[in-house]
């Protein structure tokens, strides 16, 4: 259950549903698996897997929910095998030749064919609400992934105003500048990886790994016009990720310091989740703002454009909008 990956989304408003209200809504939308004839189906379901029964999952101001997703596997050169014997075979028959808007046809008739019969892959998307401090956080890698999570939510909800977290600096600029020599905020240490990217798409590209990101040789990189795009760090020693030029953040690691905080539990299935789930929330909850102040504070959306939006967090030092281009 511990989140991997993030993805983070700041609410255009406060969110203002009981936990127990949510649950009666996304009931509606709850996962049912694909039908014969459908190629792909996601709904919600429970956080805790078979274990439970509500779709959300609350503590102290955090909801979490689960997208699940089941897909229709029908592997492309199966498709064009079978394709390709029945295209020849009319052919033989009717000694004609097949064109393109028939084998297209041809194709549709396989694929109906074989749709009730194929395997399926089911996979899940964990994200969870801060209500206090308007955030949305989606444990996946991928931005668009994510996007699905919270189109989804949209669509259960009938509207649910969300936008990608933004920084009021370019994280690229940053990360450049760390590995530059720049001190770090206090909390952060580089650790033993980066991607350094040349604006020119013939400059070449560099990545790092177990390597001394101090080193002459990767500063040297920076001087000849490379840039970071992706950098490993660890946070007050507690968890280290990845951080990605788009913001987003991978190959989140709890260290041993917050595991150690779990009781001996694992007898108790609902009560291991709902720890690990505290413990996790917690954690962000210091980890989160403490990152984007360190990036130089979050972008304050467009107050007419957002309607009423929430206040971003500001750890540290105050949130001051970006001046007009």
């Amino acid at each position: 259950m511990w989140f991997r990956n993030l993805q983070l989304y700041r609410l255009g408003q406060s969110f203002e549903l009981t936990p127990e209200l949510l649950d009666e809504r996304l009931h509606a939308s709850a996962f049912r698996g694909c039908g014969r004839m459908e190629l792909v189906a996601s709904g919600w379901a429970s956080p805790l897997g078979r274990v439970g029964q509500q779709l959300v999952h609350a503590a102290n101001g955090y909801i979490m929910v689960c997208m699940r997703k089941e897909e229709k596997i029908l592997p492309a050169g199966v498709i064009r095998q079978l394709l390709d014997d029945k295209v020849a075979e009319v052919e033989a028959a009717e000694s004609r030749e097949i064109y393109r808007r028939e084998k297209l046809r041809m194709k549709e008739e396989i694929i109906v064919d074989l749709l009730p019969r194929a395997l399926t892959r089911i996979s899940n998307l964990f994200a969870y609400i801060d209500v206090r401090h308007g955030l949305l956080v989606v444990d996946s890698p991928s931005a668009s992934k994510a996007e699905t999570l919270v189109s989804l939510l949209r669509n259960t909800l009938g509207r649910f105003p969300a936008t990608p977290v933004q920084v009021r600096h370019s994280t690229t600029d940053t990360m450049t500048r760390w590995l530059s020599g720049e001190a770090l905020p206090q909390g952060f240490t580089p650790m033993d990886e980066c991607l350094l990217r040349h604006p020119d798409p013939d400059g070449g590209v560099i990545s790092c790994k177990h390597q001394d990101l101090g080193a002459a040789e990767v500063r040297n990189h920076i001087r000849n016009g490379k840039f970071a795009v992706r950098l490993a760090m660890q946070w007050r020693e507690r968890l280290s990720f990845v951080l990605h030029d788009d913001l987003s953040i991978k190959r989140l690691r709890f260290e041993d310091i917050v595991r150690a905080a779990e009781q001996d539990v694992d007898d108790d299935p609902l009560a291991r989740f709902d720890q690990d789930f505290s413990l996790l929330v917690l954690e962000l909850a210091e980890f989160l703002p403490a990152l984007l102040a360190a990036l130089g504070g979050e972008a304050v959306a467009d107050k007419s454009a957002a309607g009423n939006p929430v206040q971003a967090p500001s750890p540290g030092r105050p949130v001051v909008e970006a001046e007009p281009a």
